[in-house]
C-alpha cells in the first residue's frame, strides 16, 4: 500500500515540474499531472532502460521521470496543436 502511495505522490510532482517545464501546469489538474508523472516514468523507463521506480527513489530515477514526462508532454502537444511549444 505504501508503495502505490509513493507512487501518486512522486508521480504528481514529477507530472506538475514536466508541466511547469512545457507551460502546460493550467491546462492540468492534480490527476492529470499524476498520470502524467506516473507513465512519464514508464516512458523514461523504456527509452533510458534505468531509473526503476520500484527500486527506491534516487536522482536517476526522479530526473528518467522527469525526462519521460516531459516527452510525454511533448508528444501530447504536438498532436494538439502542431507544435511542440
Amino acid at each position: 500500500m505504501l508503495g502505490f502511495i509513493l507512487w501518486l505522490v512522486i508521480g504528481g510532482v514529477v507530472g506538475w515540474l514536466a508541466s511547469l517545464i512545457m507551460r502546460t501546469d493550467a491546462q492540468q489538474g492534480i490527476l492529470l499531472n499524476i498520470v502524467v508523472g506516473i507513465v512519464g516514468a514508464f516512458i523514461g523507463g523504456l527509452l533510458f532502460n534505468r531509473g526503476d521506480i520500484n527500486d527506491g527513489i534516487t536522482l536517476t530515477s526522479f530526473l528518467v521521470s522527469l525526462v519521460g514526462a516531459v516527452i510525454l508532454l511533448a508528444i501530447v502537444n504536438l498532436v494538439r496543436r502542431g507544435s511542440v511549444r
